[in-house]
């Protein structure tokens, strides 16, 4: 025992501690854990790795916080909050009118209200393993639970997950950014202009903004970033709520057969009076609100849905760099940060829809450009969700270094230039993507199908259930059932998500809804 009290009593950042507090962890459950070699081995016996990873931070008794060895954490819970809630929120949220008109306001409350929930649970598995074992990363979960197979699973599905998701955000920047630019400096389509083609503007955007961003050493230092971008679809929000009471159903839509200038001339109409020439009139036989709508689009919006809170890479990244971090405390930022994003998904899908109802496109802002392409307002939420998109990336990319590190350099300590160089390829490799093979980016809605219900649902669950000592919760008691009940709808949603993917293909139909 007396090795054992000198190496926890010696903190790798310098900082002594109280012996006590370590040492209430009962021996019993780590000679048990040796015995049945359920996790592979002992705590600490994996040759091929350093004490500081080994210790990635003392294991918690009962009633005990969890005390981080390797790093002390600094970010502020308000900091924490932004940061999640920056990594759950993306473009998809512009999607989600389209998806209320194709489940009715009653039945999408439902879905959304229990898709929250179960990301709740689905963060709760990913807390309470790693508050068994000790553990920060998610890469090091999985192979506690699985040996190497997991910690590569692990990594492999978070790295390709981010990089889709990161590709189609890098994807708008480049096709919707011209078009903002365009709008706002009335210039002709075929100008030839450097500053209104695409794959300069998302080169500019990923060496300016993305790259400074994702080279910082800590993901606590992007609270700023992510505060603002918030703010941005806060705005957005705001837009949409006060368009419902400016624009009346049925509205006018304008004409593509009217004039520039006639369109010029009519900008400054008020959209609640209506349009009356160059424009058409769109049929008012669907301007009434549906509760329940069962149609062939509305089993498409339910894995949409299932992935409206994907976060999960950055859970326990964000849980390291908490000050004082506790479980109880990482649950807290988690459930107001999804609670936040519950209210403006539900906020703007509930306005997007009752503006449009039917008519509503799966890209909300595109609905409102068929009233009017030259609106200064929706075109200054068109930027600013092009800002809140670009700030986005570098918490999507922080997850993907970090596997990276552990997958590729497991006993390396941290480096500058291995920091710099992994963010410089990967966003390298993700510009060249949507710059030179934008036809290939629809593979990673396959890979998202797969991806997203293993790091949401499946991997948590699994982890969970080899993770927590079977002396403390057999296999078959009520947490262990509800988790592996919990893998199975991951199992389900996956299925559901390749089949309407190969369904689109075969069809050559693009009734799926865009993720994350």
């Amino acid at each position: 025992m007396e090795p054992v009290r000198s190496e926890m009593s010696v903190l790798p950042n310098g900082k002594g501690h109280d012996l006590g507090e370590e040492m209430c962890v009962p021996m019993k459950t780590m000679m048990e854990e040796e015995q049945n070699g359920s996790h592979h081995g002992s705590r600490f016996d994996d040759p091929g790795s350093t004490l500081a990873e080994n210790i990635e931070f003392l294991p918690n008794g009962e009633g005990k916080k969890p005390r981080f060895t390797d790093f002390e954490g600094k970010t502020s819970f308000g900091m924490s909050v932004f940061n999640l809630g920056n990594a759950i929120m993306g473009s998809g949220i512009l999607g989600l009118a389209y998806a209320m008109a194709n489940t009715g306001i009653l039945l999408f409350l439902f879905l959304l209200t229990a898709v929250a929930g179960l990301s709740c649970y689905s963060i709760h598995l990913l807390l309470k393993s790693s508050g068994v074992v000790g553990i920060r990363s998610y890469e090091q979960l999985g192979f506690r639970a699985f040996g190497m197979t997991g910690k590569m699973a692990a990594g492999i599905a978070i790295t390709l997950q981010n990089i889709g998701a990161m590709s189609s955000y890098l994807y708008i920047i480049k096709s919707e950014f011209p078009l903002v630019l365009q709008a706002f400096l009335k210039a002709d389509t075929n100008s030839g202009e450097w500053y209104l083609n695409g794959n300069y503007l998302v080169v500019l955007v990923s060496l300016s903004v993305i790259l400074p961003l994702a080279l910082m050493k800590q993901l606590g230092y992007l609270g700023y970033a992510s505060g603002f971008s918030l703010s941005c679809m806060v705005f957005f929000l705001s837009a949409v709520i006060y368009k419902k009471f400016q624009i009346l159903c049925p509205f006018e839509e304008f004409s593509a057969n009217s004039t520039l200038a006639h369109a010029h001339s009519n900008v400054t109409v008020n959209h609640a009076h209506g349009y009356h020439n160059g424009h058409v009139m769109v049929d008012d036989s669907h301007c009434s609100p549906q509760m329940f709508t069962v149609n062939t689009h509305t089993a498409y919006t339910i894995p949409i849905l299932a992935f409206a809170f994907v976060c999960h890479p950055e859970v326990l990244p964000i849980y390291t760099e908490l000050r004082n971090p506790t479980q109880r405390k990482m649950q807290h930022v988690s459930n107001l940060s999804i609670l936040i994003m519950f209210t403006m998904y539900f906020l703007a899908a509930l306005f997007g829809y009752l503006t449009f109802y039917t008519n509503v496109e799966a890209e909300l802002l595109h609905t409102y450009s068929r009233i009017d392409p030259y609106d200064t307002l929706i075109l200054c939420v068109r930027l600013a969700v092009l800002t809140a998109v670009t700030l986005t990336v570098p918490i999507v990319l922080f997850p993907v270094r970090r596997a990276i590190q552990e997958m590729m350099f497991p006993n390396k300590t941290f480096n500058w230039i291995r920091h710099i160089a992994i963010a410089v390829v990967l966003l390298t490799f993700i510009n060249m993507l949507v710059i030179f093979a934008p036809n290939i980016l629809g593979i990673f809605g396959i890979i998202g199908a797969t991806s997203a219900p293993c790091l949401i649902f499946i991997f948590p669950a699994v982890f969970y259930i080899r993770i927590v000592p079977k002396d403390k919760e057999p296999t078959r008691s009520t947490p262990k059932i509800f988790a592996a009940c919990f893998a199975g709808l991951g199992v389900l949603f996956m299925i559901m998500s390749l089949g309407f993917i190969i369904i689109d293909w075969t069809t050559g139909s693009s009734s799926a809804l865009g993720g994350h």
